[in-house]
This record gives structure tokens, sequence and C-alpha cells, in this order.
């Protein structure tokens, strides 16, 4: 639930304020009257949001601003008496966002909307330089959908004879996945041997899986990935490619028998468990005759299905990543290890189409850039994750407050399409000063 405190000395509007918040049920409100009130109000409290008044009995809002501005809050200031360079020195100061009584609830709710996003951004921030473990966590996260994952994954592993197969688009993790299964089992200590399907010719894949004996040619013993990894576990990736002539000598091992060797004439019982993973549509390769049904069975006891990074909740992301940067930092001497608040909301705004394996890549690359640096910005990161934010993103380059003035009057103008009473009335100004500023900026007089 998210937390709002409204600082206000006129307790009749506060309180419609509070009451406009708390009537979806979604939000903690707390009321203060004073600027003390409220100072203390937030180091209790923390609050997501503050609804800030500029005029206040014992103190002015910037005052109050001022005194807590080091954590970095979500601020809103909310005044009668505004004007635009009032407006800019609240923005100058830290202010999320400028409103002017009587204040447009529906502005409101969409000022305060955008203010909680920013503080659910900062808390996410603040917790990934906080997650810098190398456990399930790298791969799964804190929801409750992961949460439910890892515990799949923690039965598989304690029921170490059990087949485990695990599904997911390329690059979402199934690999790790199958470490951890491995990791977590009574089989930990024995090989973890991995096998992709989907690289070598039906014939050297044949030899890989179950090895060869002497043959015309001469040549001699050479063992399997199955007797390679006895006691332990073999990851077959990719098992959607595994060429149907060999598919039932898989059957035959998965179903407690045993196999023989290539030239060979040994029936050989492997103690393996099998760990096997795809990113096809199995069932749809059954019906397309192009994967054995009884194989499909014995492979899905307990399906574990990775879904992909667009499709994870945002601290699941922020985890993610931790993981990632404290993995790639051990590497990259000198790399930051932090990250700005501007590249954070980037990156969890990409849809990620490469998963996980992409991710890593952007954050190596990105931490190299920034080498030396205290913190990785958005400008490391490549542009289409730069344009995840909404836009391009380009240095910061110094601008004198009238610059800042002309640049906020006619976005307001063009937000309202030129009409400049409802624009005059956002801006907290006389229609007349409207008009007086239009033609001191040389503003257009309509929509371009």
């Amino acid at each position: 639930m998210a937390s709002i405190l409204i600082i206000d000395d006129e307790v009749a509007i506060a309180t419609a304020f509070a009451m406009f918040f708390r009537h979806d049920g979604a939000h903690q409100v707390t009321e203060a009257h004073t600027g003390e009130e409220g100072i203390d109000a937030y180091r209790r409290l923390r609050p997501d949001l503050v609804l800030l008044d500029v005029r206040l009995p014992d103190m002015t809002g910037f005052d109050v601003l001022d005194a807590i501005r080091d954590d970095h809050p979500v601020v809103i200031m909310v005044t009668a008496y505004g004007d635009v360079p009032m407006a800019v020195d609240a923005l100058h100061r830290g202010a999320e966002n400028f409103l002017t009584k009587p204040v447009d609830l529906s502005h409101l709710s969409a000022a305060a909307e955008r203010g909680l996003e920013k503080a659910q951004l900062r808390r996410l921030s603040r917790w990934l330089t906080s997650r810098r473990g190398d456990g399930p966590g790298e791969i799964f996260g804190s929801s409750a959908a992961m949460r439910e994952l890892q515990a799949q994954v923690q039965l598989l592993a304690a029921s170490d004879r059990t087949t485990a197969l695990v599904l997911g688009e390329s690059g979402a993790g199934k690999g790790r996945t199958a470490e951890l299964i491995h990791a977590q089992s009574p089989r930990a200590e024995r090989p973890f041997v991995e096998v992709n399907c989907a690289t070598l010719r039906p014939e050297s894949l044949d030899s890989e899986l179950f090895g060869v004996e002497g043959n015309a040619t001469g040549s001699r013993l050479t063992l399997g990935a199955f007797e390679v990894a006895d006691g332990g576990t073999l990851f077959l990736d990719e098992i959607g490619d595994l060429d149907l002539a060999l598919q039932p000598k898989l059957v035959r091992v998965l179903e407690g028998k045993g196999f023989r060797r290539v030239g060979g004439t040994e029936e050989i019982t492997p103690n393996v468990r099998v760990i096997a993973a795809s990113s096809r549509d199995l069932g749809g390769e059954v019906a397309a005759g192009r994967f054995r049904e009884d194989l499909y069975y014995r492979l899905a006891v307990m399906p574990i299905q990775l879904p992909p990074l667009r499709a994870r909740a945002r601290e699941d992301l922020v985890e993610l990543i931790a993981g990632v940067q404290n993995t790639l930092a051990a590497s990259l001497p000198g790399a930051p290890g932090a990250i700005t608040d501007e590249a954070l909301d980037a990156l969890l705004r990409y849809d990620w189409p490469g998963n996980i394996r992409e991710l890593r890549n952007v954050l190596e690359r990105a931490m190299l850039v920034a080498r030396g640096l205290a913190a990785l910005d958005v400008t490391h990161l490549p542009r289409e994750v730069q344009g995840a934010t909404g836009g391009s993103v380009t240095h910061h380059e110094p601008h004198s407050l009238a610059d800042v003035e002309r640049a906020h009057i006619d976005r307001t103008l063009r937000a309202h399409a030129h009409n400049r009473t409802y624009a005059a009335r956002e801006l907290g100004i006389s229609r007349a000063t409207l008009i007086k500023k239009i033609r001191q900026y040389d503003l257009p007089d309509k929509p371009r």
C-alpha cells in the first residue's frame, strides 16, 4: 500500500485530500498541519509521497523541503499563491511537481500517480544496492510467482531421481535453473554434465550421449555423457531438437533400462538424474509428430515454466540486475557498483527479447564503459535500452531560468491545445500574465 503524507495548515483541504486518496483503499494517508509536524512525520514514516503546502504557520514549504531533501523524497508542492518563478524554484530544489489551489483532482491524481511511480523506482534502486547475493534470487526473484517457482525447484531437487523439464524462451535462465536443481540435490557433489542437443548431428549426438566402443577403425573406448555423469546429473539442453531416431533410446534409459555404446554389446544401466530443457512448445512438437509422446511424458513429471523478463515483476528484475551486476563486478575491476535511477528506469522499461543473456551482455558493456565512475548512468546503456525511457537521452546542458520558464509555459500550452484559460489556471497565473509571457518569449499563438 502506497503511503502519502499531507502537510497543509488548512485542515479542510488536508482532510479533503486525505479522503480523496483513501477512498480506493490503496493509499495510507497521514496529515500534518505545521512544518515541524510534517518534518517529524516524514522522518518517522518515510512516506512514498509528500503533498506539501508552500505557506505554513511556522515555516515555508521550501524550508520543509530543504530539511528532508537529503533523503530524496518525492514531493508535490501545493499553493494558492503560486507563480511560474516559484514553480521553477520548487522544481530546482527537488520537488517533483507544483500545483496551484484550487487543485483539479484529476491533475492531482495524475501527478500523484507519477510521483508514486518515481518513489517505487527509488525504493527499487535502494534495494538493488543492498541485494548483492548470488543465490536463487539471481534467476528467480522475490515475487509470489517466482517464490512458487523456487519451491518447485526445491521439490525437484529433493526428489533426486525424478526427471525434470525446464521450459522457457532462449536466454530465460534454463541452464542456470538446471544447475540450481543439481546444486540443491543429494547429487550435488557428483558431476553435472551438459549436452546441447541442437548443436550436434544425430550420429555425433549418439556417440556424445552413449559413448563409443572399438570398431573396425580400431578407435578406443570413449565414454558418453551418461557414464561421465554417473551418480550426478545430465542436463540435456534443447531436448526438442533431439533426432527422432535417438528418442526411443533415451526413453529406454528413462524407463530404468540400459543402453549400449555405439559399436558395443554390453548393457549399461546408468545412475543418472536427467534434466531436460527446451525453448520449443513440446506439446506442439508432439502433435506435429516431431517429438515422441512417451518421451514427453517421461520428461514432464513436474515441468518448470520460466517466464520471459518482460513478464516478470519489477522487483524480480531488480534482484536479477543486482545478481548479474555482482557476478560481473568480480571480473571487471573498477566497474561501478551503483546504478542511477534513470539507468534503472530504462533497464526496467526495456522488453529484453534476449532475456537474461541479453541483460548480461548489456550490463557488461555498460560497466566497461562506466569503469572508474561511481555509478552506471543511462548514457552508458545501448541506444535501444535508452529509448525505453520514452525518448533519446542527451547530455545535460545548462539553461537559464528564463529558458526553463519558456519551455514550461510552452509545454503547458501544448498540453491544453493552446487554450490560454486552462493553461493559465494550471500555471497559477492570470490569463493576462500568460498573454504577456507568450509575447515576451515569442511563443506560438496556436498549435504547431
